[in-house]
């Protein structure tokens, strides 16, 4: 429930710690056009955000951030392990979690989500696509810290098993597409291959590392 002196909503969470194997370099460095794409990232997020958590298992990537740098409390589960030590750290009840290696973040979904956790209450707001689930670009709960914890210690690590035990509002696929039609909010740069194709349609052949 939400403390006294909690705000509601208030912090973002990148989650940095992924191993990058499919990609071939650590995604935390990549950079278009000079530019770190976690620093875009970050950069739109403070514009809503008052605080912004980087999780990240490489924090001498961010020597010098004035944003608050983790890492992993339980260590090896996954991206519940990394939602876990956000939703831990954050200052705000409810907390925004995207990747690192998210480059189309909407901000005009970002507020939908919030306008619809203003008016319920409930410990995740997450979006549907077809029979499965966004789990990033979505907002989870600090509520959700023990749910969490009990879910990993009996060996489980899946965000969508540990959702479906729980109260959540999902954002049906037509509508989260009246902000994203082609779904590129919902985008990640897993390959080389994914970051190519994304090239071309910025506009752009600037990268590196």
């Amino acid at each position: 429930m939400l403390g006294d002196n909690m705000k509601k909503f208030g912090t973002a969470v990148i989650l940095a710690g992924g191993k990058s194997t499919r990609m071939g370099f650590d995604k935390q460095l990549l950079k278009i056009d000079e530019r770190r794409l976690i620093d875009n990232l970050r950069n739109k997020l403070n514009k809503v955000f008052d605080e912004i958590i980087v999780v990240t298992n490489k924090s001498e990537y961010y020597l010098g951030f004035s944003d608050k740098i983790t890492k992993d409390i339980i260590v090896g589960k996954g991206p519940l392990s990394g939602i876990h030590v956000g939703l831990v750290e954050a200052s705000s009840q409810y907390v925004y979690f995207v990747a690192c290696d998210m480059p189309n973040i909407s901000m005009e979904y970002i507020d939908y989500m919030m306008r619809k956790l203003d008016d319920i209450e409930v410990k995740a707001c997450v979006t549907r696509y077809g029979e499965w689930i966004e789990p990033f670009n979505a907002f989870y709960s600090k509520d959700m810290i023990w749910d969490i914890e009990q879910h990993l210690l009996k060996g489980a690590r899946s965000v969508n098993s540990l959702l479906d035990k729980l109260e959540v509002h999902y954002v049906p696929e037509k509508e989260a597409r009246i902000y994203s039609p082609n779904w590129d909010m919902f985008l990640n740069l897993n390959t080389k291959e994914d970051l190519e194709d994304f090239l071309e349609i910025i506009g752009s052949e600037n990268w590196g590392i």
